[in-house]
């Protein structure tokens, strides 16, 4: 079919022209009410492929997503789940070597003289140390089992130092004493400065549980009696001539996995944990059956809601379970269960039902405007050749009778033809397509076209959706994996150096993005020298954090071989610049302290001013010497200068996401505003004085986004090295 000029050549009404003026018969009416009742037949079959087109579509894609998903919050709960057993797993370990300690002990109590034992000392806050407390009434000196196990102080204390995953280790004797080991030894005294009494030893839930069950045992998640702070403790009986000695056990706060599980909330989905019991100890929910409580009085989940949540709770408490629909809370939610098998917890991930109809959605909706489109333009044709049809009709209605016979046969046979195509279509089963049949070289021929256009672009986009989506998970997960190795490349256990007693150190590192440019470091060179570096590399993402980890390395090793800092930054730049296509950099600020003297050296590469607090003073900018940027020019020389440090000084750096730190209204945090927060507690620990900066820019940036890494380190010179 052609239009010329405005006027259709070869359409349907060519033709019906040419047929008049050949079969001059009346039949044009028979053919006229023919071709409406087809037309109009064609148009109904055309709506009712649509809606079986439309409900193919949303089946698909929901089974579709509901298999991905299946898949992803399978595996997602058993990586989270076993991430978490992996904590009370060692912990559970080491009760048992206080255990078998302890009972070899009791067990050759004559071949043991009495330990010395100490109650605690408000000079050990913030110091690893072994304390004693004793219930009202109790004389610890009367206590042989007491000094019998004071043998166990080294071994107790050794393990609190090597582990960061206990709050506490102890061992409780029969008699009303306790034998302590933390590092919180202020929380232990009254207002008045006087020791606060032991709570009855024996009415204690884990000494409770542990002489009830004779083996290790959790506990519920209780609230610690002298801090305060949320914690599960595991304990283990002892026994000595088959009565019970003794109790030993270790206490873990659970903040870290409450923080965790708060992080995991997403637009409807997230994780919870709960107990043997059924109740909800962790969860991002505020209200509603998942709502997080206090094991005293949060509900058995296995209560509560549809019997598909108590099924779901139950094969989650012992083992793995597949991905499960249910309705509670008027939603319908899909749920994955693993166990925790080292306390009898389980990991539950739920994600509402409707997220995964959202992509069905956005389908069907561009589906009905394709369909628009094409219903549309296939009316217009039809009411088109409605009016050319009735028209002729009337003039000719005498002459063209024969004629009208022989065009019925030739526009209704594809037309007849279509229609038996498109009920044969079931659910969604093969797609239409185009034949010689359609291809009249008129209207005809633009409806099946556009049939078939229609149904390919439909079956098309579904692979895209599926496609894509299974893309985004993929480098989710690639992203996921990156954050924690760039985690792992940067010093993250603290206390760092824990037989140190000269200095302590505490860094952390925040990006903005799922792996970032800045990154702190610090080790010993030797005995008696300590490296410190700081530094912010351009840009962001991946290519920064590449970037990140070659300069780390570069000036760890340099610095290790005994450079200056001022040659180290020399030989790192000149390799940077011989081979810097990307024309990246970094800022750098590099010390190395002299443990025994307190004086560092160091070199300033284009960073920020270090902040230093005398011993008894504040926190002040060192304004130093800035070099150019690391990566920045070849040839470049570094100059050093020194600082002095004396017993009780401090020192504080810090990447341009603390000052640069920006609110709602576009206005920085600035470098004012962080001097006044680290001088709101100078005295206060490195790791205090870290926390007390980041509360600080948390309360002035508030919901404003991050843009940019934000790095700090404090260093704490004690002296006496």
């Amino acid at each position: 079919m052609k239009i010329f000029r405005g006027y259709k050549i070869g359409g349907l009404q060519t033709k019906i022209f040419n047929l008049m003026l050949v079969f001059i018969l009346a039949l044009v009416g028979a053919y006229a009410v023919v071709a409406v009742w087809q037309q109009r037949s064609l148009s109904a079959v055309v709506q009712d492929s649509a809606l079986r087109q439309q409900a193919s579509i949303a089946d698909v894609s929901e089974e579709t997503m509901e298999a991905m998903l299946s898949a992803f919050l399978t595996q997602n709960t058993a990586l989270q789940a076993y991430i978490a057993d992996d904590l009370f797993g060692e912990v559970r370990t080491d009760v048992l070597t206080l255990q078998a300690f302890a009972s070899e002990l009791f067990s050759h109590a004559d071949s043991f003289s009495p330990h010395p034992f100490y109650p605690p000392d408000p000079a050990n806050a913030g110091i690893p140390s072994v304390q004693m407390q004793h219930e009202a009434g109790v004389d610890p000196a009367d206590s042989e089992a007491l000094g019998l196990a004071a043998n166990m102080s080294e071994i107790m204390l050794a393990m609190f130092q090597n582990s960061d995953k206990l709050n506490s280790c102890f061992v409780a004797t029969t008699d009303g004493c306790i034998l302590f080991v933390d590092d919180r030894a202020e929380v232990y005294f009254a207002e008045d400065g006087t020791i606060k009494p032991a709570v009855a030893v024996s009415e204690r839930p884990w000494f409770r549980q542990a002489a009830e069950a004779g083996d290790v045992i959790f506990t519920d998640v209780e609230a610690d009696t002298f801090s305060g702070i949320l914690g599960v403790v595991c304990a283990a009986p002892v026994y000595r001539d088959g009565e019970l000695a003794a109790v030993v056990g270790a206490d873990i706060f659970l903040t870290s996995i409450s923080d965790y599980v708060e992080e995991t909330a997403t637009e409807g989905g997230f994780l919870c944990v709960i107990n043997e019991k059924g109740q909800v100890l962790f969860s991002p929910e505020t209200s509603g059956v998942f709502k997080a409580q206090l094991s005293g009085t949060a509900p058995d989940l296995r209560t509560l809601g549809s019997g598909g949540l108590a099924r779901v709770v139950t094969e989650a408490l012992g083992a793995q379970t597949g991905l499960q629909q249910i309705s509670v809370d008027k939603k319908e939610y899909y749920l994955a269960g693993a166990p925790l098998s080292s306390v009898g917890w389980a990991v539950l991930s739920v994600v509402e039902k409707e997220l995964t109809r959202q992509p069905a959605d956005a389908m069907l909706a561009k589906y009905d405007e394709i369909n628009a489109l094409a219903l549309g333009s296939y009316r217009d044709g039809a009411a088109r050749s409605a009016r050319t049809i009735l028209v002729l009709t009337l003039v000719i209605v005498l002459l063209a009778l024969s004629g009208a016979l022989v065009l019925a046969s030739r526009i209704v046979k594809p037309v007849e033809r279509m229609t038996r195509r498109i009920n044969s279509l079931q659910e969604g089963e093969g797609i239409f397509e185009m034949e010689d049949a359609y291809r009249t070289g008129d209207e005809i021929q633009v409806l099946a076209e556009s049939f078939a256009s229609l149904s390919t672009r439909a079956r098309d986009y579904i692979a895209q959706i599926t496609a894509i989506t299974a893309e985004k998970e993929r480098i989710g997960t690639e992203l996921a994996l990156a954050t924690r190795i760039q985690a792992d490349m940067l010093p993250n256990i603290f206390p760092a150096f824990p037989e140190r007693p000269d200095f302590d150190i505490y860094a952390v590192m925040d990006p903005a993005k799922e792996v970032g440019g800045d990154f702190y470091d610090f080790f010993l060179i030797d005995e008696d020298h300590l490296g410190i570096v700081m530094a912010d590399v351009s840009g962001k993402g991946v290519p920064a954090a590449l970037f990140m980890m070659v300069s780390k390395i570069l000036v760890q090793n340099y610095t290790m071989m005994g450079y200056s800092p001022a040659r180290v930054l020399q030989t790192v730049n000149d390799q940077f610049c011989a081979n810097n296509r990307e024309e990246m950099f970094v800022t750098v600020w590099l010390g190395v302290l002299d443990t025994r003297t307190g004086r560092i050296t160091a070199a300033n590469a284009g960073h920020e001013y270090p902040v230093l607090k005398p011993a008894g003073g504040q926190f002040e900018l060192v304004k130093d010497k800035h070099g150019l940027v690391v990566g920045g020019m070849e040839g470049v020389r570094y100059k050093e200068y020194e600082m002095q440090l004396a017993p009780g000084a401090k020192l504080f750096l810090y990447t341009d996401g603390v000052p640069e730190a920006t609110d709602a209204k576009k206005e920085l945090f600035g470098t004012e505003r962080m001097l006044r927060a680290l001088n709101d507690l100078p005295d206060a620990s490195p790791e205090e004085v870290l926390k007390q900066v980041r509360r600080a820019v948390d309360g002035f940036v508030k919901d404003a986004e991050q843009f940019d890494d934000l790095t700090m380190l404090c260093l704490e010179y004690r002296g006496g090295g």
